[in-house]
C-alpha cells in the first residue's frame, strides 16, 4: 500500500518588496532579504571592504514575500492539509487568500497551520508580512526603566546609539554582532516552506530511547505519535532496512493525537562510538502506521549508545567528564558557531567540509555554541555518520534576557521544538542553558550594575534567570529527553557564584583578553575546559578576496579594522603578542603568516597542557572552528575553508596517542597520553638537535603506558640533557613508536629567540590525479613550513609544519594548475627568513 501522506516544497515564483515603496523583484525560498537583495543588484556584498556600513537601513525596514501556486488532485482530495515553515525570522505575519493563519515570533521555531478550507485548487497567493525586528523591539527598550545586558550587540553600528535590543528577540544573537561577526540583522524564510496533506492516519513524531545498552543486548522503546482522523483500528510496525520485524501492534486510535509505544531487544547490538574509539554504527528503522487504505512511514536513522555526565564531587572540586558505553572518553574538540550569517547559503557541501575538517584533525566533539541557532538536521546527521559528539547550548549567549509572561512560554515552546527534534540524534551528548550568561552576573559586574540602580531590579532580572536556566529549560529536557544530561550554563561551576578552574567547566582567557603569555597555558589546570584561544587573521589569498585593494594592506586599515569586531584593540593585542613571542615581520604578508603560526603554537601549548592533565581534566574545546564572514577571530579555519595554521597543527595535538616534551622547573618531562582503549608499548627516543640537524644527544627508552591514561614517563634535566650545548641553538626531537610512529618538536625558547639559521627549502613534484605530490626537505631546521599557490584556490594536505634536515616530508596539494603554472605559483615561506 502506497504511503498516503504527499509533501510538496513551495520554492518557486516567490517574490518579495519593501512594504514602503518598490517594486516586485524575484527571491529565493529559503533565503534571507539581505541575499534578495544582492541577488538582484539592489545592494554590494556586505561581507567585502566597508560594504556592511551600507546596508544598516535594511533591518528597519518591513518586507513582504509571496507566491501564488496551485496544487493537483492528490493534494486536494486530501482530508487533511496543513502548510509547514520550518524557519521564519522573524516577526512574521502568513496570510493565505488573505487570511491570517499565521503570526510568528521566533525563529527557531516550526510554524504550521491547517489551511483545508482555504486552499484553492489554483491560484492561491500565501504571503508572508517581516515586520522589521527594529520597529518592533525598540519599544521595549524605550519602556524600561532598567536594561538587559547584551555584550556583544553592535547597536552602534546600526545606528541605534546604546539601545541593545537583540535580547528581545528570540533571534540568532550574533546576527546583531559580535566580537567576530558583523552586524546584519536579517528577515526572511530561512528554512523550507510545504504543503504536507494526508488522509486518515500521519505519523507526527517517533521517539526511540534506549533504556538500556549493553554489548549483549539494547532494549529500544519507541514512543510513536500518530494522528488521526477518526477512530478506528490500526496495526504500528517497526522494521529494519532491509523489511525484518522488529516489533507490531495492532492499537485503537482515536480522533486527534495518539502515543502508541513499541518495545523491542537488540541482541549483540553494534554500538555508536565517537571518532577515534570506534565506528558511529547507525540503525535505520521504519516505523510504519497502516489503518484501513490508509499508511503513513517515518524513517529514522539513530545510533545505539549510552552517553552519561559524571559531575562528582571529589578532592579538588567536582569532575566534569562523559561516559560513552561505559568508558570515560577525553572530549577533543571545538566550539562551533553558524557558518554564514546568511543562513540559507550554508549548504549542505559547507556542512559536510566543516564536519569533515573536524574529523581530519581527530576531533571527537563541537559545542554549539549559544548565540547562533539550533543547527540544521543535516548537521546532526553528518555528526552521527562521522562520530562528532555534541554539546548543544540552548540559544542563549553573554546576555540578560527577558523571560516572563509570553515570551517565557514562548521560549518553552521553542526549547520543547527542538529538544523533540534533535533527541533522536546519537550525536546529542548535552543540554546546555547558555553561554556565559552566569559568569556575566557573577564575575563581569552585571549583578553590581543592576543593584547599583535599584536592588528591585536586581531581583527581578535575576528571577527571570532562574526562572529560565535553573527551572524551564531543565523541566523540558526531563521531559522530552531524560537520557541526556542538562548542564544550566557553561562556564558553571555551581550555583550561587561565577565559574571556578576546579569545578565543572571552564572558559580561560587569561591568555587573550589578559595578556598572559602563551606559556601560561603550561601553568593551568582545569577539570573540562569548554573555551580558551588566539586570535589571527586569515591567510593572504583570503584577506584579498575581501580586501582586494593592495592600500588596504595593513592591519590598521579602514577595511581590517571593519574586518576585525573586536576593535583596535584586538590588533594591537595581536601585534603585541607577535612582538613579544616573534621577530618583527617583514611586511604586511608576512605578518599574516607570522600571526597564524603564533595561533597554531597558542593552540598546540593550550591542548597538550589539559591532555597532558587527562584524568583530572576530561576535556578540551578551544574557540572555535569556523567563521560566519571574513574576519580576524580566533577561528581555526576561515570563513572560504581554508585551514589556518591552528587547524593544520591540531591534528597531531588530537591524535589518538600524544607524545609531549614539556620544560618545569629545569628538568625536560616527556608525557604520552593514550586515548586508546588498550595499553601500548614502544620505544621512547628523545634527540638534540642543532640548527644543521646534527644529533647532539640521544636518549631511548622502552616505555609501557596502560589504555585511557596520561603517563609522564621520562624526565631528565636539561642542563645534562644538552650537554653543553645553548637552549637558543637546539631543537628537541620527541617520538614513540608502537605500531605506528607519534613525533613532536619542542624548542626551550619562545621562537624570537631562537637562533634559526637562513635555509632553503627546495621540493620534489610528482604529478598525481587531482594534482601534485611534493617532496620536500630543508637544509636547515626550518621553522613553520608554509606552502601556498599564488591567486588560486587549492588545499595542501599538511602545513605549517616543522622540518628536520635529512628528514623528508610529503605533501599532496589538490590544484589543476599545470606543472609550468605551478612552478610560478608555488611559495615556500619559514619564519627563518622572514
Amino acid at each position: 500500500m502506497a504511503n498516503n501522506v504527499q509533501r510538496v516544497e513551495l520554492r518557486s515564483d516567490w517574490q518579495f518588496k519593501q512594504v514602503r515603496q518598490g517594486n516586485w523583484l524575484p527571491a529565493i525560498v529559503p533565503g534571507t532579504v539581505h541575499t534578495d537583495l544582492m541577488a538582484n543588484g539592489i545592494i554590494p556584498d556586505p561581507f567585502i571592504g566597508l560594504n556592511e556600513r551600507g546596508v544598516q537601513w535594511i533591518d528597519k525596514e518591513d518586507w513582504i514575500y509571496r507566491t501564488a501556486f496551485g496544487v493537483d488532485e492528490s493534494i486536494f482530495s486530501k482530508h487533511n492539509v496543513w502548510i509547514e515553515f520550518d524557519g521564519l525570522d522573524t516577526y512574521a505575519d502568513v496570510y493565505l487568500n488573505d487570511s491570517l493563519i499565521i503570526k510568528a515570533d521566533n525563529m527557531f521555531r516550526r510554524w504550521k497551520a491547517d489551511i483545508r478550507q482555504l486552499l484553492k485548487r489554483s491560484d492561491n497567493e500565501l504571503k508572508v508580512y517581516f515586520h522589521s525586528p527594529v520597529k518592533v523591539d525598540v519599544p521595549k527598550w524605550d519602556a524600561l526603566p532598567y536594561h538587559y545586558e547584551a555584550a556583544n550587540d553592535q547597536s552602534e553600528n546600526g545606528g541605534l546609539f546604546d539601545k541593545k535590543i537583540s535580547i528581545f528577540a528570540r533571534k540568532a544573537g550574533y546576527h546583531y554582532g559580535w566580537d567576530w561577526g558583523p552586524r546584519l540583522v536579517t528577515s526572511g524564510i530561512w528554512r523550507k516552506v510545504s504543503l504536507v496533506a494526508w488522509n486518515d492516519v500521519r505519523i507526527t513524531d517517533v521517539y526511540t530511547e534506549q533504556p538500556l545498552v549493553s554489548k549483549a543486548k539494547a532494549k529500544i522503546r519507541q514512543t510513536v505519535e500518530i494522528f488521526a482522523d477518526a477512530d478506528g483500528m490500526a496495526m504500528v510496525q517497526t522494521t529494519d532496512h532491509a523489511g525484518n520485524n522488529y516489533a507490531d501492534k495492532k492499537v485503537k486510535l482515536e480522533k486527534g493525537v495518539n502515543t502508541v509505544t513499541l518495545e523491542f531487544c537488540i541482541n549483540k547490538p553494534k554500538l555508536w562510538w565517537c571518532n577515534g574509539l570506534g565506528k558511529p554504527n547507525l540503525y535505520t528503522f521504519n516505523v510504519k502506521v497502516q489503518k484501513d487504505d490508509s499508511s503513513d512511514t517515518y524513517t529514522q536513522r539513530t545510533g545505539i549508545r549510552f552517553i552519561k555526565l559524571l559531575t562528582q564531587k571529589d578532592e579538588w572540586g567536582q569532575e566534569f567528564c562523559f561516559e560513552l558505553n561505559g568508558v570515560r572518553v577525553f572530549m577533543k574538540g571545538a566550539d562551533y558557531i553558524p557558518c554564514d550569517n546568511f543562513l540559507p547559503r550554508v549548504t549542505k557541501s559547507v556542512y559536510e567540509k566543516t564536519i569533515q575538517d573536524a574529523v581530519d584533525v581527530n576531533m571527537n566533539m563541537l559545542r554549539v555554541w549559544g548565540g547562533g541557532i539550533y543547527e540544521d538536521d543535516y548537521f546532526y546527521e553528518l555528526c552521527d555518520e562521522k562520530g562528532i559528539l555534541i554539546w548543544q547550548d540552548f540559544m542563549f549567549a553573554c546576555s540578560l534576557y527577558p523571560a516572563s509572561g509570553a515570551l517565557l512560554e514562548n521560549i518553552r515552546q521553542e526549547a520543547i521544538d527542538n529538544v523533540r527534534r534533535l533527541r533522536n540524534h546519537p550525536c546529542i551528548a548535552l543540554w546546555c542553558g547558555n553561554n556565559e550568561c552566569q559568569d556575566g552576573w557573577y564575575n563581569w559586574g552585571w549583578k553590581k550594575r543592576l543593584e547599583d540602580q535599584k536592588p528591585e531590579y536586581a531581583e527581578k532580572v535575576w528571577k527571570e534567570y532562574e526562572d529560565l536556566f535553573y527551572h524551564l529549560l531543565p523541566e523540558v529536557v526531563g521531559k522530552y529527553h531524560s537520557a541526556i544530561a542538562y548542564w544550566p550554563s557553561s562556564p558553571f561551576g555551581g550555583y550561587g557564584h561565577g565559574s571556578i578552574e576546579t569545578s565543572g567547566d571552564y572558559h580561560y582567557w587569561a591568555v587573550w583578553h589578559a595578556k598572559k603569555p602563551i606559556s601560561e597555558y603550561n601553568n593551568t589546570r582545569f577539570r573540562f575546559c569548554s573555551e580558551y584561544g588566539m586570535q589571527s587573521f586569515p591567510e593572504f589569498e583570503s584577506v584579498k578576496q575581501f580586501a582586494p585593494q593592495p592600500n588596504d594592506w595593513d592591519i590598521y586599515s579602514d577595511v581590517m579594522m571593519s574586518h576585525q569586531r573586536g576593535g583596535m584593540y584586538a590588533n594591537q593585542l595581536i601585534e603585541s603578542y607577535l612582538l613579544s613571542e616573534y621577530k618583527r615581520p617583514k611586511d604586511f604578508e608576512s605578518l599574516l603568516y607570522v600571526g597564524q603560526l603564533m595561533q597554531g603554537d597558542a593552540m598546540k601549548t593550550a591542548i597538550e597542557s589539559h591532555r597532558r592533565e587527562k584524568g583530572y581534566c576530561w576535556g578540551t574545546l578551544l574557540w572555535q572552528i569556523n567563521d560566519c564572514w571574513p574576519v580576524a577571530s580566533w577561528a581555526t579555519r576561515d570563513y572560504y575553508g581554508r585551514w589556518k595554521a591552528a587547524h593544520y597543527l591540531m591534528r597531531n595535538s588530537y591524535r589518538d596517542i600524544l607524545v609531549s616534551p614539556i620544560e618545569k622547573d629545569g628538568n625536560l618531562q616527556v608525557y604520552i597520553v593514550n586515548d586508546r582503549l588498550t595499553s601500548t608499548s614502544g620505544q621512547l627516543s628523545i634527540k638534540v638537535l642543532d640548527m644543521d640537524g646534527a644529533v647532539r644527544n640521544q636518549l631511548t627508552k622502552q616505555v609501557r603506558v596502560p589504555a585511557n591514561v596520561s603517563k609522564n614517563v621520562f624526565s631528565v634535566p636539561v642542563k645534562q640533557l644538552l650537554n653543553h650545548e645553548q637552549t637558543d641553538q637546539v631543537v628537541i626531537l620527541a617520538e614513540f613508536t608502537d605500531r605506528e610512529h607519534y613525533g613532536n618538536i619542542y624548542y626551550l625558547k619562545p621562537p624570537k629567540d631562537v637562533k634559526f639559521k637562513k635555509s632553503a627549502v627546495v621540493y620534489q613534484m610528482i604529478k598525481v590525479v587531482d594534482g601534485y605530490r611534493l617532496v620536500i626537505s630543508a637544509d636547515k631546521v626550518a621553522r613553520g613550513v608554509f606552502l601556498s599557490l599564488d591567486g588560486t584556490d587549492n588545499f595542501f594536505s599538511d602545513n605549517y609544519f616543522d622540518l628536520i634536515p635529512g628528514a623528508k616530508k610529503q605533501v599532496y596539494v589538490k590544484t589543476d594548475l599545470n606543472e609550468d603554472d605551478f612552478r610560478k605559483k608555488i611559495k615556500i615561506t619559514i619564519l627563518n627568513n622572514i
